[in-house]
């Protein structure tokens, strides 16, 4: 039990290192590309990314977890899923290339075509990564992510930089994402020793489509979703307005990815393994929720609070109007440990079908939801995206209920501590403004007064999942030392 708790908290440690380096690094080169390039430019960039993200999708979900949640999988099985998956992606990039003109005709932008037929270059690159990907996930590898992300993201910025200076414009921001995909896939292939047998099977692939092809129509619906905003945004509305709406989600969902990505990558596999004993899987979620909501709930206040003055100093007061949709999206991502813990249990248990029940059930709640909205205001999209949220987490939590014998009332009933106790921090930093007036200052005594705060009320009031972290990191420095 120690050792399986042990390699779970090493690996969640290393995928968090890497997801901080990287979204550390490219959250500085977005703030120095975001002071050189206009709104509009990330505006068109993002109508672009929209449609490769959810081609991305074929690429990404389903026969890779699908991979990662089959406890016997064996070369076959991958060598399989490798060579299904580059076909796939060969017909979507050729798809993609005839759709460019139709895309730029759609939104009236003659410079779509080019970006959209070289921005889809990515699709293939990733059809090679992909399996690579699940095979470091299946085996808890993820001190190689570590090593390929940073690559990647260190050389992708200083290639997109140089370009934006150069005055590339929005072909800087392409280059940058093919730079930044091919490098990480170079070295995850140099890092990660499995490679493609010369063996393929229609019957393993069958097996693994049975389980996969419910994550890939979930993830598919949500992607769509998601992304259909933006869409909305880039024909009813104009690429500024995208553009503040973008980047807007773009802060918090920066310290979103970091804690979420990471724990979502190990809890799968980590569940996987633990399928057969409900209670541990029960006690693994449990232990998920409280400890990310503790992390994560003071870093989405303490933004939300700190927004105005953050945007300002840091990109500058022409994207000020960011701020609105920013603070939405920090109430929206505090919540995203219940999804998280929850959908992964279900994955792990083999329930895709109840996995993508849940998807139809809250996607058709946020489309009626944007139907109602879209014609109103981009910020009434926003709050559409707020209602639906709540909405989705008891969602999410209903069937845990009886699978594991956890329900949302006892989730929340975990999770209140530490909403209460951010709440209380954030009251504390939102009159810091009133006392100061230079904005490098203001920023500074806020960050050092929130975590001051919030670690005073956790040692206060012995909250749980701070005592554990506290144990938990104890313990690992003993046996180092």
């Amino acid at each position: 039990m120690d050792s399986g708790k042990n390699k779970v908290v090493k690996n969640f440690m290393w995928r968090l290192f890497e997801r901080i380096g990287a979204q550390g690094v490219t959250f500085i080169v977005s703030v120095i590309l975001a002071r050189l390039l206009d709104p509009a430019v990330y505006g068109t960039i993002a109508l672009v990314t929209v449609f490769t993200t959810i081609m991305q999708v074929f690429v990404d979900s389903g026969l890779g977890n699908a991979l990662i949640q089959k406890k016997s999988a064996d070369d076959l099985d991958f060598s399989t899923v490798f060579y299904f998956n580059i076909a796939v992606c060969v017909i979507l990039y050729v798809l993609m290339y005839m759709a460019a003109p139709y895309i730029a005709a759609f939104y009236k932008i003659s410079e779509l075509t080019p970006l959209v037929r070289v921005l889809s270059i990515t699709l293939i690159i990733s059809g090679v990564k992909n399996v690579q990907q699940a095979y470091v996930s299946k085996h808890m590898l993820f001190k190689k992510f570590f090593f390929a992300t940073l690559g990647g993201t260190i050389g992708a910025a200083i290639l997109g930089i140089f370009m934006a200076y150069r005055g590339y414009g929005v072909w800087a921001l392409v280059a940058q994402n093919i730079f930044n995909m091919t490098l990480d896939t170079i070295i995850l292939w140099i890092t990660v020793k499995w490679r493609p047998k010369r063996m393929f099977s229609f019957e393993r692939l069958s097996i693994l489509f049975s389980f996969g092809i419910k994550l890939l129509i979930s993830s598919l619906i949500d992607t769509i979703y998601k992304d259909l905003r933006a869409l909305v945004i880039g024909k009813m509305y104009t690429t500024e307005d995208l553009a503040f709406y973008n980047k807007g989600q773009q802060f918090p969902n920066l310290i979103v990815t970091n804690i979420n990505t990471s724990i979502d990558s190990v809890l799968l596999p980590a569940m996987s393994q633990e399928q057969d004993n409900v209670e541990r899987v029960k006690s693994m979620t449990r232990r998920s929720i409280s400890i990310s909501s503790y992390i994560m709930w003071p870093l989405m206040i303490g933004l939300a609070v700190c927004a105005e003055p953050l945007v300002s100093l840091v990109l500058t007061d022409k994207w000020l109007p960011c701020v609105f949709f920013l603070r939405i999206y920090c109430i929206t991502y505090a919540f995203y440990p219940i999804h998280t813990a929850n959908l992964n249990a279900i994955k792990a248990m083999g329930r895709s079908d109840l996995f993508l029940i849940l998807e139809i059930l809250k996607k058709s709640i946020g489309f009626v939801l944007l139907l109602v909205t879209m014609r109103i205001s981009v910020e009434a999209m926003a709050y559409s995206l707020l209602v639906n949220s709540f909405a989705s987490q008891i969602i999410n939590s209903w069937p845990n209920r009886k699978l594991l014998g956890y329900s949302y009332l006892e989730q929340m009933k975990d999770i209140l501590p530490y909403i209460f106790a951010s709440i209380m921090m954030g009251a504390v930093v939102w009159y810091i403004p009133h006392l100061l007036e230079n904005r490098i200052i203001i920023l500074a005594v806020q960050v050092l007064a929130g975590v001051i705060v919030y670690l005073l009320i956790s040692v206060l009031f012995h909250l749980e999942s701070y005592e554990y972290i506290i144990a938990t990191g104890k313990q690992y420095l003993h046996r180092k030392g």
